[in-house]
């Protein structure tokens, strides 16, 4: 892919913010994510910080992670589940926008979905402090252990990307390309999903990143999750468009 990165902006409630300032919740994540896993902030500007912590949480291994978070993830489980009851499967939803120069829909969801890529679950996890494991499963799901925005709470679930049938946003007809799939919590509840969809315009692409979760769902989270999603996303693009992870 052309190492030329893309200039990335994230447009959260009608508001656009600079790169600069996604960098800026990075970093100030960093240090509670560190201080949830055990394992020391890393020193250096937040490149390296992002780098080192990410190697940080691969060389404990999922085991250790999941040992680690034990106790946050047996009450988080709990919670979810509670609250996808009570919600009856309505759904609320969390959108954060991006406008990219540079780069193209489909070689980024392209990028996203391709498991075989050697540097998969690095990249995966090296995109936000607060995902602790992103790895894919032999049946094609994907298993992730993150802190939703606003949340005291890691939470564990699997993401099916060949499920949609409980998702409740519907696809723009203009959209180029999509990522989207069913959230399963670990007993097997449906919590929630995505739909992430990207449409190509002059110049790059528009992403409209969605997350559905259970309707019950504390007002704070749908808000703060934005900022999980800029974060995320805003490095995914960078990786997936030649820049370092």
């Amino acid at each position: 892919m052309s190492s030329a990165s893309p200039t990335v902006h994230a447009i959260i409630g009608g508001r656009r913010f600079s790169r600069d300032q996604v960098l800026a919740w990075e970093a100030e994540r960093l240090p509670a994510a560190a201080s949830k896993i055990g394992l020391p902030v890393p020193s250096g500007d937040l490149a390296r910080q992002r780098a080192e912590f990410a190697d940080g949480k691969l060389a404990l291994g999922a085991d250790e992670i999941k040992h680690r978070l034990r106790r946050d993830l047996r009450v988080g489980d709990i919670v979810g589940n509670t609250t996808a009851r009570i919600s009856r499967g309505g759904r609320a939803t969390s959108v954060c926008e991006l406008q990219v120069t540079g780069g193209s829909a489909a070689r980024l969801v392209q990028w996203f979905e391709d498991t075989s890529r050697d540097d998969y679950t690095r990249s995966m996890t090296a995109a936000h402090p607060d995902h602790f494991l992103i790895q894919a499963l032999p049946d094609g799901g994907q298993e992730v252990i993150e802190t939703t925005g606003g949340s005291p709470l890691p939470a564990r679930f699997i993401i099916d990307y060949t499920d949609l049938s409980t998702l409740t946003t519907t696809s723009d007809p203009d959209t180029d390309a999509e990522a989207a799939g069913v959230a399963v919590s670990g007993k097997g509840l449906n919590i929630g999903g995505v739909r992430h969809q990207f449409r190509d315009v002059p110049g790059g692409f528009h992403a409209r990143l969605c997350v559905e979760f259970p309707r019950a769902i504390l007002p704070r989270i749908l808000s703060e999750h934005r900022r999980h999603l800029a974060i995320e996303w805003s490095n995914w693009v960078e990786f997936a468009f030649g820049a370092e992870s």
